[in-house]
């Protein structure tokens, strides 16, 4: 079986859709100054294009005998080493799980055009584009609190209201999770460690504002 200039024009047009598939999915990655970026997804995008391609080719020419997929299945396995590289952690939280994902797609939306399945690889790549926007609106509206981090606060009396401080870290849009104490009687210092989760915006002035009010309240600590 021979490939003509037909079969080489169609491999172009493959690997330009793969090209503009990994810009999209880059692109979407790089406005949020994410790790990921541009030219790495589109490298994998095409890449995995060329690479279905490749496994059509090696069986068609007669060169290998067996199951075409192999190749593609290669790549699914392999995909999970580079994605796992974009997953970092940084203090209490897990950072770059949707890169990871994206990394995935991009993968997976490759090898799609490189087997000529045009729709559903553009429906997946839309999909993905719309839930990375769209999406974030929403889990912003209904799910606020989405980091996590400590508070601390240190106080020169064991003498404190501790409802009415809960009520007032989450007053200002904190989720408290977990709770710890410690009493140092030498120096006659109490000290509250809060693990919470904070809302994305870094708006935390109302709080600061809230604790000048608090008596015998002398040290504060915000971290991850």
């Amino acid at each position: 079986m021979t490939f003509g200039t037909d079969f080489v024009l169609v491999c172009i047009f493959r690997i330009a859709l793969s090209f503009c598939a990994g810009f999209l999915l880059g692109w979407e990655r790089k406005s949020r100054q994410r790790a990921v970026g541009l030219r790495t997804l589109i490298l994998i995008c095409i890449s995995s294009t060329l690479l279905g391609i490749l496994s059509f080719y090696i069986v068609c020419m007669g060169f290998g005998t067996g199951d075409p997929s192999r190749i593609a299945a290669g790549v699914v396995s392999g995909i999970g080493f580079l994605g796992g590289g974009a997953i970092m952690r940084q203090g209490m939280n897990i950072k770059g799980l949707t890169s990871a994902a994206i990394i995935w797609t991009a993968s997976a939306v490759g090898l799609a055009i490189g087997a000529g399945l045009y729709i559903p690889s553009f429906t997946v790549l839309l999909g993905g584009l719309l839930s990375l926007i769209i999406l974030e609106k929403f889990e912003e509206r209904w799910f606020p609190a989405a980091r996590a981090k400590k508070l601390q606060f240190t106080f020169t009396t064991d003498d404190i209201d501790m409802k009415q401080l809960r009520k007032l870290i989450e007053k200002t849009g904190f989720i408290v999770t977990d709770f710890n104490m410690h009493r140092n009687f030498t120096n006659h210092t109490t000290n509250l460690f809060y693990s919470v989760n904070a809302p994305k915006k870094d708006e935390f002035i109302n709080l600061l504002e809230e604790l000048k009010k608090i008596e015998y309240l002398t040290d504060f600590s915000l971290s991850e």
